[in-house]
């Protein structure tokens, strides 16, 4: 397996950053059309490196809270910071930017682009912030390798199994080393043993990488590889140890 490469190596296709990335949450509050409250007095603060898991029920608003986490919706009240920059003060260009540079995404259903190899899948995310095409190339054959598909980079979305689909999906949110992964349901639709491998693979290299991680999800066994377990509520977040 290739070393990881640091944020300072990085730094040179996708941009200087602080090298801990961390993901600071206070006071958030968001209800739906219609005023029904879906949570208020939130905080979360996640760490470099650890991996925190989020469960609740249908309709409580975990989908909504990670959107608000990537800027693409806005809280009624409270905070979000990725890296100490405070999204509520940045205009919808730079939160694309932010996006691109410090956010990481891993969705339940792939989103892998069939008429793209796996090597360009997982390059995407550098593409869009270097013209670098032999260091992006490096990299992501690099992630690639890391989650097991290393002699696949040719080859394209057809041949893959769902589990080995969401290994690209992975290899492609941390290729530009974000500070900050969200993952949603990220193997509601693989098989249980599959979705154990990909887990494993999801929280090791998110640990390895230095990537504030968060993920939700219904199932508890999805929950398990976190480092914290919390549950979503009106109130905010319970800490499964009662906290």
């Amino acid at each position: 397996m290739p070393p990881t490469p640091s944020r300072a190596e990085h730094a040179g296709v996708a941009g200087t950053r602080a090298a801990a990335g961390t993901l600071a949450v206070s006071s958030l509050a968001k209800s739906v059309p219609g005023g029904r409250l879906l949570f208020a007095g939130l905080d979360l603060t996640v760490a470099a490196g650890e991996v925190v898991a989020i469960v609740g029920e249908s309709g409580v608003g975990k989908s909504t809270l990670l959107n608000i986490l990537a800027g693409l919706d806005d809280s009624d009240a409270g905070s979000v910071a990725i890296e100490g920059t405070v999204l509520g003060g940045l205009d919808e260009a730079q939160r694309t930017k932010l996006r691109r540079e410090s956010i990481g995404f891993v969705f339940q259903a792939f989103h892998i682009l069939p008429y793209l190899t796996l090597r360009q899948n997982v390059a995407l995310p550098l593409a869009l912030v270097s013209p670098d095409a032999a260091k992006i190339s490096a990299r992501a054959d690099a992630m690639l390798a890391s989650v097991g598909l290393g002699d696949r980079g040719t080859g394209y979305a057809r041949d893959l199994s769902g589990g080995e689909m969401q290994r690209v999906a992975i290899a492609r949110a941390l290729v530009h080393r974000p500070a900050l992964i969200l993952a949603d349901e990220p193997t509601g639709n693989l098989d249980p043993a599959t979705a154990a491998t990909v887990l494993a693979l999801f929280a090791d290299a998110a640990r390895k990488g230095g990537s504030a991680a968060v993920i939700v999800t219904h199932s508890r066994a999805t929950a398990a590889i976190a480092d914290r377990i919390l549950t979503l509520t009106a109130d905010g977040l319970r800490d499964q140890n009662g906290g």
